[in-house]
């Protein structure tokens, strides 16, 4: 089975600033992963790689296949791959219907679905249904997470690349979320996400990947979690 991503011996630069040095991961078509490690450790600068949203990057990184180092990030885009940064990028003067309405549908690409309607968004997240003529600054920071997440389902890719969605969220929204991709993983998509909350993250992910100064240094599977708490104890202070 072709990895819906492969990362092979990644270097990436901010400017003269070199972040990543020489990343490893692989991530199967159904996935759940997650990436653990302190700030500062390259987590998203490794999610920002993966878009071409650093400044240069050498090494490998196959998505369903297909190289992508060399592309620009919209043609990475459409290769069904759906990113949600930290910072969320919610148009404030649109509703929140109209955020949902706003991205274009990726059609006849390899590793892309049909995005989700908007009536299965809100099936899923009632709170944006409730709020669908809201304008985004109107939103609560939980909604404007939610929203974030379900435009990217809307556009129909299939590999998701959160970062760090339940920061700073309430308990109850973070529920939300961690059903939501209890789900996503049930219709097939493939995430991976940055997370500082361990709790959050670890009944979720099918494997774990941990990283440190811009490398990655522990990898295993849930069914390791247990045995590895002791490791991660010393290396996030969880």
């Amino acid at each position: 089975m072709t990895a819906a991503l492969e990362i092979k011996g990644l270097h990436a630069w901010y400017g003269e600033s070199h972040v990543l040095h020489g990343v490893d991961m692989v991530v199967q078509p159904g996935e759940v992963v997650t990436l653990l490690g302190r700030n500062g450790a390259g987590r998203t600068s490794t999610l920002r790689a993966i878009m071409g949203l650093t400044g240069s990057r050498k090494g490998s990184i196959e998505v369903n296949g297909v190289q992508t180092v060399g592309m620009a990030t919209h043609r990475i885009a459409h290769l069904g791959i759906g990113y949600c940064p930290e910072e969320r990028g919610i148009f404030a003067s649109l509703s929140a219907e109209e955020n949902l309405l706003l991205p274009p549908t990726l059609k006849n690409v390899k590793g892309a679905g049909p995005g989700m309607s908007v009536a299965e968004i809100y099936e899923m997240f009632p709170n944006l249904a409730e709020r669908r003529n809201s304008p985004g600054t109107r939103l609560s920071g939980g909604e404007q997470q939610m929203l974030a997440v379900a435009r990217i389902l809307r556009t129909g890719a299939k590999l998701l690349l959160l970062d760090e969605i339940s920061e700073g969220l309430a308990p109850v929204i973070v529920q939300a979320l961690a059903r939501m991709i209890h789900t996503l993983r049930g219709k097939g998509y493939t995430i991976v996400m940055v997370e500082q909350n361990f709790r959050f993250a670890a009944p979720l992910a099918d494997r774990f990947y941990v990283m440190e100064h811009g490398r990655m240094v522990e990898a295993f599977g849930a069914k390791e979690l247990d045995a590895k708490m002791p490791v991660l104890s010393e290396l996030l202070g969880v």
